[in-house]
């Protein structure tokens, strides 16, 4: 009885880290909704409302579809941009730019929409994907501990996800990723986890740079699963250009009369003032608005938004 009591005493003297990276995972697998709720749900659309420094708002969508792809569109002032991954390629919609047709991602923007087209995201049947979870200890987030794992990408990024030590599921996730060959940073907090068909969301995050007090929220307001999602939602449009004319029947042609020189013109005529096209894009870090003028023709020098990932 004695030895009984000791072991007893011993274990409810254990720290909350002695676990291992797998039970941890495992855990939270468990507490979402099981392996099997989360295979059972084939797409899913979420929507609501991104928020930014200085009140800057604007409508967000997102839709994935087993088992890699993705859509991704942002709505301000009747303009919609589009981020979307096909499961091979990547492409985009930038109508703050002045521009209507779909363009590829660059570099660093297919390596980041491959990462989110990760339908159970990276801790959900992890090996198999090429990653390496890591028990990294413990570490308060905002006063509390959470346990603390180390997530090594197929591509090389690392993420570090904090996990709720009753509930396990992931509370903040610091993100570290190399752009243009440079490390940069980024800290996801998230929250307001809902149950929607057995399997748990959550309905809150902010990110911001490490370090940055510029924070970016986004509220989802609904998520739908087994949403019907057709493919050309994911595939690149097509361009539809104009057909070339077609040649002209030369049997049919009649010869052009001479033509009457014409006296020389004693002054020459103005071109008309080219006019100009006002556009809306968001700010750069995310606090507000501004208006760039072009005249037709001309690229976009500025407009991109600036803070955001």
């Amino acid at each position: 009885m004695r030895r009984a009591l000791l072991a007893l005493m011993t274990l409810a003297a254990l720290p909350l880290s002695a676990q291992t990276a797998d039970e941890i995972v495992s855990k939270y697998v468990k507490t979402i909704g099981g392996m099997d709720k989360l295979q059972a749900v084939k797409s899913v659309r979420r929507s609501g409302k991104f928020t930014g420094g200085g009140g800057f708002e604007a409508r967000v969508l997102e839709e994935k579809r087993r088992p890699d792809q993705i859509r991704q569109e942002f709505s301000i002032q009747g303009m919609v941009g589009v981020t979307a991954y096909d499961g091979r390629s990547g492409w985009k919609i930038e109508p703050w730019q002045g521009k209507k047709d779909p363009e590829p991602l660059g570099e660093e923007e297919m390596k980041s929409i491959v990462e989110d087209s990760d339908f159970d995201g990276p801790l959900v049947n992890y090996a198999s994907k090429g990653n390496k979870v890591e028990y990294a200890g413990m570490e308060p987030v905002e006063g509390t501990d959470a346990y603390k794992l180390k997530v090594t990408l197929k591509n090389g990024d690392v993420e570090y996800f904090y996990m709720d030590t009753d509930y396990y599921v992931p509370i903040k996730i610091e993100t570290q990723r190399f752009v243009r060959g440079e490390q940069r940073e980024y800290e996801t907090s998230l929250g307001d986890y809902k149950e929607v068909a057995g399997v748990y969301f959550p309905y809150s995050s902010e990110t911001n740079a490490k370090g940055s007090p510029f924070k970016q929220k986004i509220s989802i307001e609904k998520i739908e699963v087994n949403v019907a999602l057709a493919e050309s939602r994911f595939v690149e449009p097509r361009v539809t250009g104009q057909l070339p004319a077609a040649a002209p029947d030369a049997s049919n042609l009649q010869p052009k009369p001479p033509e009457e020189k014409k006296p020389p013109q004693t002054e020459q005529k103005k071109p008309p003032v080219p006019l100009t096209r006002r556009f809306a894009a968001p700010s750069p870090d995310g606090r507000g608005i501004f208006l760039a003028s072009l005249l037709p023709g001309e690229k976009v020098a500025e407009g991109r938004m600036r803070g955001a990932r």
